[in-house]
C-alpha cells in the first residue's frame, strides 16, 4: 500500500463536515451503479434507490479529512499491496489478562514480537455476538466491550493496516433486527427469508441448494404472527439476510462505509458465496452475488480507493477465482483456499506432483488483484477447494491422518443427502506432526516452517494465524468444553503464561516464532516477493516444491524439501540466471556456486532455500 505521510488513525473526522463542497458523482459512475441495481432488481427499483446510495457516498465523503484527500491523490492501486505486506489473523481477545483490555494486550504483543514482520492485522469479528466465536453478530456497529472500544481499534491503525470482517450474509438471532421481526415490526418482515410451511419449497429445489453444514436449512421460530420457518445456512442462531429486499443492501452498504470510517483498509466479505438466494438454483455463486460485490467495489474505488475487498469463498478453486471478476471490477483478493489442503497433502504424501501441477495453473490476475495465501486460520482446513485436484482416496488419506494426529472432521450435506468431509479441524503444527510418534523436535519444527516458506513464497499476500506463528498444538480440552470442533485451534492464551513460554529459549513456541520471524523479516525486504512479481513453477523433483519469483531487478529461486529424507538435486539455472555462477541464500547467507549451467545441491530433511544472484 502507498506510503502514508501522516497519522492514518486520523484519516476520518468524527463528525461529517458539510461546510465544504459535497461529493460530486460522475455521470459514468452513476450509470454503472444504476445498471448494477437494475441487474439486482429492476430499472424502476434502481431509480428509486439510487438516491440513497448517492446519499451514503456523500455522507462518507464528508467524514474524510483534508489530509486523507491529499494522500489519496498519490495512491497507486498497482502498489496497493507490496512485498512488505504480511497479515496476522487473530481474535481481538486471543490473549487475556484480567487487568487489561485484550485489544491493548494484543497490540503490545505484536509490537514486542512482530515488529518488522507483519504490517496488517486481520482482527476477526470484534462485535457483540451470540455464537460462532464472533460470526453471529448482534450489533454490526459496536465493539464488544469485553474486547475494547472503537478508540482502541483506531489506535491500532497508528502502527498497522487493519482488516475487518463484513459478516454480511447473516445476523444473530439475538440481534435487534431479528427481534423486531419476531415482534412483528413491519419494517423488518422482509429482512429475512421466511416460509410459513416446509411445503412452500419442493424437495427438488432443496436438493439443489449447496450446503456447507449438516444443520437444517430452515429453523422454526415463534413470532407474534405464529410459527415461521427462517432460512439459516450456517446455524439456527445465524439468520440469513434477504438481499432481494433493497433495504437490506442499502443497510449493509452503510455498514461497509462505516467500517472504512472506523479504520478498515481491507474488508473481508465473510461467507459471501451464499449472499443471494434464488430457489431453483444452488443458492451459491449467483450473478446477483457477484454484482453486489462489484457494486461495493465501484463505490469504494471512488470514495475510498485505498480500501480493498477480499472474498471468503470456501469452494472449489475454479469457482473461487471467479470472484476476481475481470481482475479490476470485483475482489481485490480472494482467499487461496486450495493452498492449505494441497500443501498438507504434499507433506503427507511426500510428493509435490499434485501441488506443482496445480500451482502451474496459478497466473497473475491483474496489476490490482492477487491471492490471499494462508495455511491456517480461525476455521479448519477446507477440503471442498480441492475438488478436481485431489481424488477421493487422497481426501480419505488426509481425513485418516488428521484423526491420527488428534484432530476432528466437520461434515456437510451433499445434494444426495449424504454427509461428506468438509473441513479438517486441527492446528497446523499438529496437522503436520503426530505427537504419538517419536521424532526429533528440530525435524518437527523444520517441517512446520518449511511448509510456511511455500505459502510465503507464493504469488500474492501471505497471512498467518496467530496460533500458526506460535506452533500451537491441538486444544482438545476446548473442544470438549465448547462442544465445537473448531475450538481445537482457538485457544485463548494467558498473557503471563505466553510471555513465559516465549522467554524460554528451549520451548518449541519460542523456536518456531524465532524461525518464522527471521524468515519473514527477510522476505519483506525482497522485491521478488511483490504480489505482482512473475511466478514460474519448476518441476524439478517430486521431493521438492520449487518456483522462481521475479520483479524488476530482483529474482529469487525457491526450493523446499517436502520430505524427511536427504536428497541430491541438479537444477538447470542457465535459462533463469544466465552465465552467473554464484547464488546466495537470503535466509542463511550461505553462497552456492554452479557450473556448466547446473546447480548441484544436497538438501537435508525439510531444508528450504531462497536463492538470488550474488554476482
Amino acid at each position: 500500500m502507498a506510503k502514508r505521510k501522516f497519522d492514518p488513525s486520523k484519516f476520518h473526522l468524527l463528525e461529517a463536515d458539510y461546510s465544504k463542497p459535497l461529493l460530486e458523482i460522475p455521470v459514468e459512475l452513476k450509470k454503472r451503479i444504476l445498471n448494477r441495481l437494475a441487474i439486482l432488481y429492476d430499472s424502476f427499483t434502481a431509480k428509486k434507490w439510487y438516491p440513497e446510495v448517492e446519499r451514503l457516498m456523500k455522507v462518507y465523503y464528508a467524514h474524510k479529512s483534508d489530509e486523507m484527500k491529499e494522500w489519496e491523490k498519490g495512491f497507486n492501486p498497482k502498489d496497493r499491496f507490496t512485498e512488505k505486506d504480511v497479515v496476522l489473523i487473530t481474535y481481538g481477545d486471543i490473549i487475556k489478562n484480567r487487568y487489561k483490555k485484550p485489544i491493548k494486550i494484543l497490540s503490545n504483543f505484536i509490537k514486542k514480537y512482530l515488529k518488522g514482520v507483519i504490517n496488517t492485522i486481520h482482527l476477526l469479528p470484534f462485535f457483540p455476538y451470540s455464537s460462532d466465536r464472533g460470526f453471529s453478530v448482534i450489533d454490526f456497529e459496536q465493539v464488544d466491550p469485553r474486547i475494547g472500544s472503537w478508540e482502541d481499534i483506531i489506535n491500532l491503525k497508528k502502527d498497522f493496516k487493519l482488516m475487518f470482517d463484513g459478516v454480511f450474509n447473516h445476523v444473530s438471532s439475538k440481534s435487534r433486527w431479528f427481534q423486531e421481526f419476531l415482534n412483528g415490526n413491519p419494517d423488518y418482515q422482509d429482512y429475512f427469508i421466511v416460509l410459513s410451511t416446509k411445503e412452500m419449497i419442493s424437495e427438488d429445489h432443496l436438493k439443489l441448494i449447496l450446503r456447507p453444514r449438516t444443520t437444517p436449512l430452515f429453523t422454526e421460530f415463534d413470532t407474534i404472527n405464529g410459527k415461521k420457518l427462517v432460512w439459516t445456512t450456517f446455524s439456527p442462531d445465524q439468520i440469513d439476510l434477504n438481499y432481494r429486499n433493497p433495504k437490506v443492501l442499502i443497510k449493509m452498504l452503510e455498514i461497509l462505509l462505516y467500517y472504512v470510517r472506523r479504520g478498515a483498509d481491507i474488508i473481508r466479505l465473510d461467507a459471501v458465496t451464499y449472499l443471494w438466494e434464488e430457489l431453483g438454483t444452488e443458492c451459491a455463486h449467483l450473478k446477483q452475488t457477484h454484482e453486489t460485490i462489484k457494486l461495493f467495489r465501484d463505490i469504494l474505488n471512488f470514495v475510498a480507493p485505498h480500501v480493498a475487498i477480499i472474498t471468503e469463498t470456501n469452494v472449489p478453486h475454479e469457482q473461487n477465482i471467479k470472484y476476481f471478476g475481470n481482475g479490476y471490477d470485483e475482489a481485490h483478493m480472494v482467499y487461496n483456499f486450495a493452498l492449505p489442503p494441497l500443501v498438507l497433502y504434499t507433506y503427507y504424501s511426500k510428493d509435490s506432483t499434485k501441488l506443482t501441477r496445480w500451482a502451474k495453473s496459478i497466473e497473475k490476475v491483474s496489476d490490482e488483484a492477487t491471492y490471499f495465501n494462508f495455511l491456517d486460520s480461525h476455521d479448519g482446513i477446507g477440503l471442498l477447494p480441492t475438488k478436481g485436484i485431489l481424488d477421493e482416496k487422497d481426501i480419505e488419506m488426509m481425513v485418516l491422518k488428521t484423526l491420527e494426529h488428534g484432530g476432528f472432521i466437520s461434515y456437510r450435506t451433499d445434494n444426495d443427502g449424504k454427509e461428506s468431509p468438509y473441513e479438517l479441524n486441527i492446528t497446523w503444527y499438529s496437522a503436520l506432526n503426530n505427537e504419538n510418534e517419536p521424532e526429533d523436535e528440530i525435524i518437527r519444527l523444520k517441517r512446520f516452517v518449511s511448509s510456511r516458506v511455500i505459502a510465503l513464497s507464493f504469488m500474492g499476500v501471505p497471512a498467518i494465524y496467530i496460533h500458526g506463528l506460535l506452533a500451537s498444538k491441538n486444544d482438545a480440552e476446548a473442544v470438549l468444553n465448547e462442544k465445537q470442533t473448531r475450538s481445537i485451534n482457538r485457544k485463548v492464551l494467558n498473557e503471563k503464561n505466553l510471555y513465559s513460554i516465549l522467554n524460554d529459549e528451549n520451548s518449541y513456541s519460542y523456536k518456531a516464532l524465532k524461525m518464522l520471524t527471521d524468515v519473514i523479516s527477510k522476505r519483506v525486504k525482497e522485491k521478488a516477493f511483490h504480489p505482482n512479481a512473475k511466478q514460474i513453477i519448476l518441476d524439478i523433483d517430486k521431493s521438492v516444491f520449487a518456483l522462481i519469483r521475479e520483479y524488476k531487478d530482483s529474482k529469487v529461486l525457491v526450493i523446499v524439501n517436502i520430505t524427511d529424507s536427504k536428497i541430491k538435486l541438479s537444477v538447470n539455472l542457465k535459462q533463469y540466471f544466465g552465465e552467473k555462477s554464484k547464488l546466495k541464500d537470503i535466509i542463511s547467507g550461505k553462497e552456492y556456486f554452479y557450473r556448466d549451467d547446473y546447480l548441484f545441491i544436497t538438501l537435508n530433511p525439510y531444508d528450504f532455500l531462497w536463492l538470488k544472484n550474488a554476482g
